[in-house]
């Protein structure tokens, strides 16, 4: 069996010779089943009234040339409807519609300034609960300037701040100080800027066990990070507290040395206290393989215990730490010297410990914040609609207290302080105040 191919001219004068005798009668005279002239003629009554065929209004269609042979045009596309856009008010304008409705009502003001009712009912409910303090944002306050330029200038300015930081840390950054903003916006931003995304790396499973200390200063993590400053070879010494990412030590040194370890601890210790843990690698300035090493003689008389990382996955939360440092602040910055490379580090660790967000933290919280136990404050501060102080942020000039007088005891011996300056006793014997 061979299936025949109709031509249009033929499936249109199919259709119109059906109009007039029936499917039967017109597929009968014109040798073409009878269903198949049923199939055309119900595929023509189901178009659009003004995309028809031809076949469907043949005689509305159908015009005369000027030979007197008849010519039909080509059906007109449907008139394009143009996309709706949402309108963006000001909030000048917000205001004047407030007032108009205030003034004559809501339909008046909607028909008058060409804005929808719901919009101003919307507007009123937001003034209310921002009057009763229940929402921190008003629709009438702030300025009139382009809320998509303010948008780009707020991102392009905190990714500028910190060019280390990829989409996702910039739109965290923001949204804890109450502006927010998508991880694709913010990465259409800086790719319109000059950011170029990294190459995606495959990770091979290492293993699938997470860990997590239960509190702070529960367990330290301690690694050394090699970095070339000036073609000379410098050692990053980080001690990172697990439960909080709270870096609690971290200094230059021209050497991976016991001593270097055992002075950034010490320092460590006592400016927030010692740890319960400390896990290492097992290179030789933490872990001597053959007897006790020096630092482990430190930590056995500071009762802490040690642990050893049999693979680098284990330290894992310092080896992404330190690919941290490397993307937002050596690879960033170049140092004149060892110690613009000490102090640039030193305000890098501050920056991270109380103003960088972490995504291990849920992104909105920085390791201070749960280091010092302050997390669920600043989480109701930033549900609200505030911006959190961070722990450590100077005081402003109205909080601050000046210490006029103390009195200390250094080595058996009274001293006295005015105004940040020691006064020199007579020592009368007995070691007393003469």
């Amino acid at each position: 069996m061979t299936y025949r191919q109709y031509s249009p001219g033929e499936r249109e004068q199919a259709c119109i010779r059906a109009q007039e005798v029936g499917p039967a009668a017109a597929g009968a005279e014109l040798g073409i089943p009878a269903g198949t002239v049923a199939y055309w003629q119900s595929k023509a009554r189901h178009r659009p009234s003004n995309g028809a065929s031809q076949a469907a209004q043949p005689e509305e269609e159908a015009q005369p040339t000027s030979a007197g042979a008849p010519a039909t045009e080509p059906p007109k596309a449907p008139a394009a409807t143009a996309k709706q856009v949402a309108r963006v008010y000001t909030p000048s304008e917000r205001a004047r519609a407030l007032e108009c409705a205030a003034a004559e009502g809501v339909s008046a003001a909607s028909e008058k300034l060409d804005i929808s009712r719901f919009s101003i009912y919307n507007w009123q409910r937001q003034v209310r609960l921002h009057a009763d303090g229940k929402v921190a944002d008003s629709p009438v306050v702030g300025n009139d300037g382009n809320p998509f330029e303010e948008r780009e200038r707020r991102i392009l300015a905190e990714w500028k701040a910190h060019p280390g930081l990829g989409p996702s840390q910039v739109s965290n950054q923001l949204r804890r100080q109450g502006f927010k903003v998508s991880v694709h916006t913010v990465r259409c931003v800086l790719e319109k800027d000059g950011y170029v995304t990294p190459t995606a790396r495959r990770r091979e499973p290492t293993h699938d066990q997470r860990y997590e200390a239960l509190r702070p200063n529960c367990m330290w993590h301690l690694d050394f990070l090699h970095r070339y400053v000036n073609k000379q070879k410098v050692y990053t010494l980080i001690i990172l507290d697990d439960w909080s990412r709270f870096i609690v030590g971290a200094a230059l040194w021209d050497g991976e040395r016991v001593a270097a370890v055992q002075e950034t601890f010490l320092a460590s210790v006592n400016r927030h206290g010692k740890p319960e843990m400390a896990m290492s690698d097992g290179g030789s300035a933490f872990y001597a393989w053959r007897g006790v090493g020096a630092f482990t003689r430190l930590l056995e008389e500071l009762e802490v215990d040690q642990i050893v990382a049999s693979t680098p996955a284990v330290n894992g939360k310092l080896e992404v730490l330190n690919a941290n440092i490397q993307k937002e602040l050596f690879n960033q910055e170049n140092f004149f010297d060892l110690g613009e490379a000490q102090r640039r580090l030193a305000a890098w660790v501050s920056f991270y410990n109380f103003r960088r967000t972490h995504h291990a933290l849920g992104g909105l919280l920085v390791p201070a914040d749960r280091y010092f136990g302050r997390a669920d404050e600043v989480m109701a501060c930033i549900e609200a609609g505030g911006r959190p102080e961070g722990v450590g942020e100077p005081a402003p000039l109205g909080d601050r207290q000046l210490d006029l007088f103390r009195i200390t005891s250094h080595r058996g011996q009274v001293e006295l302080y005015l105004l940040g300056h020691r006064i020199l006793l007579p020592q009368a014997k007995g070691g007393g105040i003469g």
